[in-house]
Parts: C-alpha cells; structure tokens; sequence
C-alpha cells in the first residue's frame, strides 16, 4: 500500500525551490553588472609602461643591485633597450645618487635602541642625446621603521636589509613611473 502526500505539503518544498532559484538568478545578475561596469570604467592592473625612448644609457653598474634590477625593470618595457655607450643612446639615465641612513627612533630606560627608521634616497635625472633635461635632477626617498632587540642581533640585521631591498624596489617603481611620464619629443 502506498501512501501519498497531500498536494499542500509539495507547495511550500516548490515555493522554497523557486525562491533560491530567483535568488541566485538575482545574485548572477549583480555579478554581471559589476564586472561590466568594472570593465568599461577602464580598469586594468598596472604593468610596465612604455618610456618613450628606444635606447637608454643608465649610468649605474651593471653588476650593483641597482644597476642590474633597474635594467630588468627597462627590459620589461618591452620598448626600451639599454646599451652601453652613452653616445649610441637616445637618452641617458643618470643616477646622481643612492644614500642609505638609519636613524634611533626611541630608546628603552635603559638606554638601549629599542627602535630604528631606515631612510633611503635616490636622486636622478633623464636628459636626451643633446644634453636637454627631459626629468630634471629628482630625488625619491623612503622610510622604514623596525623595533630592535640586541639579543636577535642576527635576526634583526637581516630584516634591515630586507627592508632597504623593499625600499630599493619601491623607489625604483617610482623612478620607472617618472621616466614613462617624460615626454622625450617635448
């Protein structure tokens, strides 16, 4: 013998299936709508940009930190070569300098550092191949901060360099940023 449900017990599973079906319809549709508005607002992840140049002379070693991640980051233009004469090259980069300081912040009643700010400056300029100023000598700087604790003396020392290599890779975005802003035919 087989029992059979009421018609009205089957109402309220069908009611409760439609309305999770109009929510997720609603929920896809706001999805959409989003991600049309966010592509037609012009919205793109920041990436390497074009210098303006097609040849580059930079001044700094190749073999130093510096000189060899600024070149990576040249190269990643994609429109960009540098070369080594500074006579063959549409435009010369010239790092004028690239100082590191650290400075105490505070001290414990002891009289021992407890905090230290690091600072890093890089000052430099582009001119063309006639000697013209296309980004005049600029200075970017940055800071850092960490707390100090001489019993994790080795510990502590290479988290300093850790934080001028993140400072350094900060600066150097900012440097390529000016750089791609520099309008060499103007």
């Amino acid at each position: 013998m087989q029992i059979r449900r009421p018609a009205a017990a089957t109402a309220p599973q069908a009611n409760a299936q439609h309305c999770a079906h109009k929510r997720r319809s609603l929920l896809l549709g706001a999805c959409g709508i989003v991600a049309l508005a966010a592509s037609g607002c012009g919205f793109r992840l920041r990436g390497p940009q074009a210098l303006g140049v097609l040849t580059l002379h930079v001044n700094a070693p190749a073999q130093t930190e510096l000189g060899a991640q600024l070149r990576r980051l040249i190269a990643t233009t994609g429109t960009t070569t540098v070369v080594d004469d500074a006579e063959q090259a549409s435009a010369r980069l010239q790092i004028l300098a690239n100082n590191r300081g650290r400075e105490i912040l505070s001290l414990t009643g002891a009289g021992k550092v407890r905090e230290y700010q690091l600072t890093q400056s890089l000052r430099f300029q582009m001119i063309d191949r006639e000697g013209r100023s296309l980004v005049p000598p600029t200075t970017l700087s940055a800071r850092r901060e960490y707390t100090f604790d001489d019993s994790q003396a080795l510990g502590k020392e290479q988290e300093e360099a850790l934080l001028y290599r993140d400072m350094q890779a900060d600066l150097l975005q900012q440097l390529m940023r000016r750089l791609a802003a520099a309008n060499p035919a103007g």
